[in-house]
């Protein structure tokens, strides 16, 4: 048996399909080919077309089934990851309302900070296990407010990945995994929260059917499954956020076990079993894919929204190319000559208490620096800035011994790697593996192909390990990066 994973990212589509039996990744592909636009009508703001993502959902599909290496009608159940907490509004005809608001609009932040106050610091963070900050609650907020008209023909909230089931079964489903992203969730009371629903004046009616994450979410639809090339009664058992199915696709299940990933935005996701939180919400805490009130599974997400994207950024302006620039960059001297890079210049950062404090390039001296030594730096400052974040989860118990990453995005630059692990003072096992594969494989352990989430992953295997070789060298260099971003966090 065949299974379809869909990984719907900020910058592309990439699906993959994995034999049940074997394990084995039979064929993937992409799409579009080069990175998708984010819509940015005002600053800090951010928006995609939920139905140019359905297009690059069939676009994708096409293309992996034209690789002819397998049978389109083998596959038997779907999984999807998705960027998390974007906002995707849909009437009672299953229409789309306006573009989706995604994860790096930085606009619902003071209504966030309203509801933090409104329902009490203490009781948010130990009912939701955050403030509700500029997640998808406020993002809906801010359209109740500024876009009445819009609201008033709501009939379903839905998360990314949400949004592409539907479009796949014409089923509306969330999970509790998915809520809680969201901040609609109560852990105290495992139900969706009355304080944030009273606090913004949101009616319950609007969230979708609840269902487990690892369970039917709906049967494609038999016109979906003939213009897709798949059989009828496929369906789709499986949906969770980039991250927590990051995590999954690693192995990444049990309390202690820590991934990473460095795509658009970085992202160091740990597991507990505690409801734990941060004070500030600087790092956040949803519920994990395996999470149930009875075993809790929280995963804690450090995010920093400006990763690869400062790395496009860099190539563009240099007009390089990521393999050459990375050849110059290996032969700089780590420190770049003095150069330092504040990465922070794609909306409100959580780290900074949702500040904009906006990418820097700093101590450039136009006789001694060129581009790669601006590549270097703004790969070292990705580097810091996650030292930074794990410096926070660190301070709430999370100490990991090792870090699983996927050999994807910024983890196939040797120079990014080095600075990653000297700076954090953490090995990395890197892993043949993406959200794609995990999605397809989430997939079969929704469907009961696999009896749990160990038979799902009993073969997978690390394909390199990097030690800290240069711990004190990087650390020296951290502390006087660290000292800059000061004057900007102040």
């Amino acid at each position: 048996m065949l299974l379809l994973g869909i990984d719907l990212g900020t910058s592309s589509v990439k699906v993959a399909v994995v034999d049940s039996g074997t394990h084995r990744v039979l064929a993937s592909a992409q799409y579009p080919d080069t990175e998708a636009p984010i819509i940015s009508r005002q600053p800090g703001w951010a928006e995609q077309s939920p139905d140019t993502w359905w297009e690059q959902v069939r676009q994708a599909i096409a293309r992996v089934h034209a690789s002819g290496v397998y049978n389109p009608a083998d596959i038997t159940a779907i999984g999807i990851a998705y960027q998390m907490h974007g906002l995707v509004l849909v009437d009672k005809k299953q229409q789309v309302l306006r573009d989706s608001i995604i994860w790096c609009d930085s606009r619902a932040v003071p209504y966030g900070d309203k509801a933090f106050a409104a329902i009490g610091e203490q009781r948010s963070l130990e009912r939701l296990l955050n403030s509700p900050g500029n997640f998808t609650a406020a993002k809906l907020a801010w359209v109740k407010e500024n876009e009445p008209e819009v609201y008033a023909k709501i009939d379903k909230v839905l998360l990314p990945g949400d949004f592409i089931a539907l479009r796949l079964t014409g089923a509306a489903t969330t999970s509790i995994s998915a809520l809680s992203e969201g901040i609609f969730w109560d852990f105290a009371s495992n139900t969706l929260s009355g304080d944030v629903f009273g606090a913004f004046g949101f009616d319950e009616s609007v969230i979708p059917e609840i269902r487990p994450l690892f369970s039917v979410h709906g049967e494609v639809t038999a016109s979906v499954a003939a213009e897709l090339g798949l059989k009828k009664g496929v369906t789709v058992t499986y949906k969770a956020g980039d991250q927590p199915n990051n995590a999954l696709s690693l192995n990444v299940l049990k309390p202690g076990e820590v991934a990473a990933t460095a795509g658009t935005s970085g992202v160091i996701y740990g597991v507990s079993d505690a409801l734990t939180y941060d004070p500030g919400s600087r790092v956040n805490s949803f519920a994990h894919v395996n999470y149930s009130p009875e075993a809790r599974r929280v995963g804690v997400l450090l995010c920093i929204n400006g990763t690869g994207i400062l790395n496009r950024w860099i190539r563009d302006l240099t007009r390089g190319d990521y393999a050459g620039l990375n050849t110059a960059a290996a032969a700089l001297a780590p420190g770049s000559a003095g150069l330092r890079v504040l990465p922070f210049g794609n909306g409100a950062e959580r780290i900074f208490y949702n500040k904009i404090i906006g990418a820097q390039v700093l101590n450039a001296d136009l006789n001694v620096h060129g581009p790669a030594h601006l590549y270097r730096a703004g790969q070292e400052g990705i580097a810091f800035a996650f030292r930074y974040g794990l410096d926070i989860m660190r301070g709430s118990g999370m100490r990991p011994a090792v870090i699983r990453a996927g050999k994807a995005n910024m983890f196939q630059s040797p120079v990014f790697c080095e600075a990653f692990v000297n700076a954090t003072n953490v090995p990395v096992e890197l892993f043949n593996s993406d959200g794609s594969i995990g999605a397809a494989l989430g997939a079969g352990i929704g469907a009961g192909i696999f009896p749990d989430e160990a038979a799902a992953f009993a073969g997978l295997k690390p394909v390199q390990w990097i030690e800290p070789t240069k711990a004190g060298q990087y650390d020296a260099l951290y502390h006087d990066w660290k000292q800059i971003l000061q004057n900007f966090i102040k």
